[in-house]
């Protein structure tokens, strides 16, 4: 994952499966806002599983690029089999994508066991933690750089992962709760973009802050700054940017959100038929009609039928 590509790829992964969770959820609960319940992941119209199947792809592709095509011998031992330094970052990668792997493949199997929907509903929001938990834990002890701009990027990533994490496990005792799923969705659009940003700045040379550089360490590009002032306006400018991408991000989740409920709830209200209340009399057929005796059982308007009392 330390290349531009390896930001780029996931970060495009993320975006994808955030944007479509986004627009599931939101359209679901304008359909449906009193019986709202949040699913694990979303079927497709043509390809049910198409994507726990994304999800399986993408995450095989990236172990295989960290373990096997990315290195120069195209596996990431050593010759006496050891794991060498600038390899350590590969096998951390490849452990993120092996449990997002585990989940969809999971969540595949459980739908062809004829589980209590709640049960199987919540256990594949486990296993969604398990990996989102994952993720947090390798990047919090990330073996790369924690000190400059590249550190600071993966700090404010364990942020949104944590979101994602929190969301996740909350949705399990909250399945209801489309507070939870909308933040979770948006917190993954969050992660893809700011992996994006990550891939574009940290390794094109034109983007990289100014009075920083890239630099070769251990087999891998690293960002370095020539003195401490411009380390803290490259760190500025990733707190900077990370802000705007939270306004950004909010905006966007915002519109998002009213644009969809308007449609939806449109055409739901639409296509549902009108409700007339029973104990409202309609006054404009018939102005002049008499008013009916209470002791009437039944009491027709047609003045060619007398009232049919009972008696008492």
């Amino acid at each position: 994952m330390g290349t531009l590509v390896g930001h780029v790829a996931p970060g495009l992964g993320f975006v994808v499966i955030g944007l479509w969770h986004l627009f599931n959820h939101t359209k679901l609960h304008a359909l449906n806002p009193t019986s709202y319940t949040a699913p694990p992941w979303f079927p497709a119209a043509k390809l049910k599983h198409l994507e726990l199947l994304l999800i399986m792809a993408a995450s095989a592709a990236s172990v295989s690029m960290e373990l096997f095509i990315g290195p120069e011998r195209h596996q990431p031992l050593d010759p006496d089999g050891s794991i060498p330094s600038n390899h350590l970052q590969n096998l951390e990668h490849s452990s993120i994508s092996l449990t997002f792997l585990l989940y969809a493949a999971s969540a595949l199997l459980l739908e062809r066991f004829h589980l209590h929907p709640p049960s199987k509903r919540a256990l594949t929001q486990l296993l969604a933690s398990i990996a989102f938990g994952q993720q947090l834990l390798l990047f919090h002890l990330h073996s790369a750089d924690h000190v400059g701009p590249e550190g600071h990027f993966h700090s404010l990533l364990q942020l949104l992962v944590l979101l994602s994490l929190s969301t996740t496990l909350l949705g399990i005792p909250f399945p209801r709760s489309f507070i939870l799923s909308f933040l979770r969705s948006l917190t993954i659009l969050f992660q893809g973009l700011w992996l994006l940003s990550m891939g574009f700045i940290l390794w094109t040379p034109a983007l990289v802050p100014k009075g920083c550089f890239i630099n070769h360490l251990h087999g891998h590009q690293v960002v370095r700054c020539s003195d401490h002032a411009s380390l803290h306006r490259a760190l500025s400018l990733v707190h900077i940017l990370f802000s705007w991408f939270l306004i950004g991000v909010t905006a966007f989740g915002l519109a998002f959100y009213l644009a969809l409920f308007n449609l939806y709830s449109h055409n739901h209200n639409n296509n549902t038929l009108p409700y007339f209340p029973l104990d409202k009399e309609d006054n404009s057929s018939d102005d002049h009609a008499p008013t009916p005796n209470p002791k009437t059982f039944i009491h027709l308007p047609n003045n060619n039928f007398s009232p049919v009392h009972i008696e008492t």
